[in-house]
């Protein structure tokens, strides 16, 4: 037995020694493995602490950005419907590149309550006289040159339903000859907003000012930065 108790003591001992690397094993297990490796020469670092120049790109939309560097942006504004309709027509024929985003603007000043034009002074004397007899004071007499010349308006508001409930009031004081109309600003007019390769917009603003020397252009507004 003796002999045998050795002899498994003496293989523990040899196995210990030969794992600590005191036989000449190496100590770590990735010692060999530059020596393993299939053409290390060719290994190049193309960078250190910092991703290659794809991988920036990517990350900071590069390309995207070299994009917005070369599109132009421009705005065509105020005009008329058949000015802008001559702007289309152009980009068709000669910068079909471009993008265009066309929008029409109705400026609306509100809406009032009146009382329609009447024929005379006289009859506008008599009208206001009436008025004041039903308890109804705040009036006034459109007198400038127009469509509404001679009109009297009973009061004017933001909204339809304002000037709804303002209708409905006068009605119940007896103001049967009363109206509710939208007052309107400005004639509608229409705003173009062109993209498209920077390198053709020079042309492409010659041409147009060409055909509309009245028209001008403005830049586009830059976008507001995200927030970190």
């Amino acid at each position: 037995m003796r002999p045998l108790v050795f002899a498994l003591v003496l293989a523990n001992l040899l196995l210990f020694v030969w794992a600590r690397g005191y036989l000449g094993a190496p100590a770590e297990a990735d010692a060999h493995r530059v020596e393993q490796q299939l053409l290390p020469e060719r290994i190049v670092v193309v960078s250190r602490g910092e991703p290659p120049p794809s991988a920036r790109n990517k990350a900071s939309g590069g390309t995207s950005g070299e994009q917005k560097v070369n599109e132009s942006c421009r705005i065509w504004s105020e005009l008329a419907a058949g000015e802008a309709d001559e702007v289309e027509q152009l980009l068709r024929e000669s910068f079909a590149e471009f993008r265009i985003n066309r929008r029409t603007v109705n400026e609306n000043s509100g809406y009032w309550v009146y009382i329609p034009p009447l024929a005379s002074k006289e009859e506008v004397g008599k009208k206001t006289a009436e008025l004041q007899q039903l308890g109804v004071d705040d009036f006034f007499v459109v007198q400038a040159s127009g469509p509404n010349q001679l009109a009297i308006s009973l009061g004017t508001y933001r909204t339809e339903e304002a000037a709804s409930a303002g209708l409905d009031t006068l009605r119940a004081k007896g103001v049967k000859s009363a109206k509710m109309g939208q007052r309107t600003g400005r004639p509608a007019y229409v705003i173009l907003e062109v993209r498209g390769p920077a390198a053709q917009a020079e042309a492409l603003q010659r041409s147009i000012a060409a055909r509309l020397p009245k028209v001008t252009a403005k830049a586009c507004a830059a976008p507001a930065a995200a927030a970190p």
